[in-house]
C-alpha cells in the first residue's frame, strides 16, 4: 500500500511539475494576453483522439485563469491523464488492482490542487498590494487626475500581481477596450472584495461626474482599518489555536523530561 501511494505520487508529481513549470504571472486579458507556452507532451496528450472529449472542470477552468498561466486547457488535460495513467499502472504493476480506481481519483485531482495552489497564492499577493493602490490613488486623485488617468498613474507606480492584471486592462484599453468593462472583468477575476470597491468608486466617479479623490481616501481608510482589525483578531485567536499543540504535545513532553525521571527514582529507592 506505501509502495503504491509512493509510486502513484511519484507519476503525479512529474504531471503536476510539468503544470507548475510552465505558468508565469503575465496578464490575464484574453484578447491581449501572449501566446501559451506549450508543453509539448502534455499538449500532445491532451490532444490525443481519445482524450479530446475530456474537458477540465470549471473549477479548474477558473483556476487556469485566475492564476494567468500560460498553460492552456488542453495541457491540463493532458496532465490529468498522465496522472491517472501513472496511477493505474504503478497500482496493477505492484498486484493492488483494487486500489486502482481510488488512486486514479487522487492522481486526476492533483494537477487541478496544483493550479488552486498557484491560483490562491496570486489572489493573495494581489490582495496585499490593493493598500497600496489605494494611496496612489488618493495622491493621483488629489492632484487632480481624472479617474481614468489616475488608475493609469496609480497602475504605473505598482509592481506584482495586481499591477500586471491591471496593465493588462490598460493595454486591453489601449487597443480599444472600454476601460470600465475591462476593469470590472479584472476584478472579477481576481474576486477580491477591496478591488470591486475600487472598481465601483472609479465607475461611479466616470459615470456620475462625481468628486473620485474624497471617496478613494476614504475608502482607503476605511480599507486599512479593516485589514487592522482583522490582523488584530487573527492576533488574539493565536492563543486559542496553541491551545491544542501545546496540551497534547509540549505538556506531556514536559511531564516526560522533569516529572517521570523523578517518579522512577523515587520508586526505586523504596526497593
Amino acid at each position: 500500500m506505501a509502495a503504491a501511494l509512493a509510486a502513484v505520487a511519484a507519476g503525479s508529481v512529474v504531471a503536476a511539475a510539468a503544470t507548475r513549470s510552465h505558468g508565469s504571472v503575465l496578464a490575464a486579458v484574453r484578447p491581449i494576453r501572449p501566446p501559451a507556452r506549450q508543453a509539448p507532451l502534455l499538449r500532445r496528450v491532451g490532444s490525443a483522439p481519445l482524450v479530446r472529449r475530456l474537458a477540465p472542470s470549471e473549477r479548474v477552468a477558473l483556476s487556469l485563469e485566475a492564476s494567468a498561466s500560460t498553460m492552456g486547457e488542453r495541457d491540463i488535460v493532458g496532465a490529468q491523464v498522465l496522472s491517472v495513467t501513472s496511477a493505474i499502472v504503478v497500482s496493477t504493476a505492484i498486484g493492488m488492482v483494487l486500489l486502482s480506481v481510488p488512486l486514479a481519483v487522487v492522481a486526476w485531482r492533483i494537477p487541478g490542487i496544483v493550479l488552486d495552489r498557484r491560483a490562491r497564492r496570486r489572489r493573495s499577493a494581489a490582495d496585499r498590494e490593493v493598500p497600496v493602490l489605494l494611496d496612489l490613488l488618493a495622491v493621483a486623485t488629489s492632484a487632480g487626475h481624472p479617474p481614468q488617468l489616475a488608475l493609469r498613474r496609480a497602475i504605473e507606480a505598482s509592481e506584482g500581481p495586481l499591477a500586471e492584471e491591471l496593465r493588462a486592462v490598460l493595454r486591453a484599453t489601449d487597443l480599444g477596450g472600454r476601460w470600465r468593462d475591462e476593469l470590472v472583468a479584472a476584478s472579477g477575476r481576481l474576486g477580491l472584495p477591496d478591488l470591486d470597491r475600487i472598481v465601483g468608486a472609479l465607475t461611479r466617479s466616470e459615470a456620475l461626474g462625481s468628486s473620485l479623490a474624497e471617496e478613494i481616501v476614504r475608502l482607503a481608510s476605511d480599507v486599512r482599518e479593516a485589514r487592522r482589525a482583522a490582523a488584530t483578531e487573527r492576533a488574539r485567536a493565536a492563543p486559542v489555536k496553541m491551545l491544542f499543540p501545546l496540551v497534547f504535545l509540549v505538556l506531556p513532553a514536559f511531564l516526560l523530561l522533569t516529572v517521570v525521571p523523578v517518579l522512577v527514582s523515587t520508586v526505586e529507592s523504596f526497593r
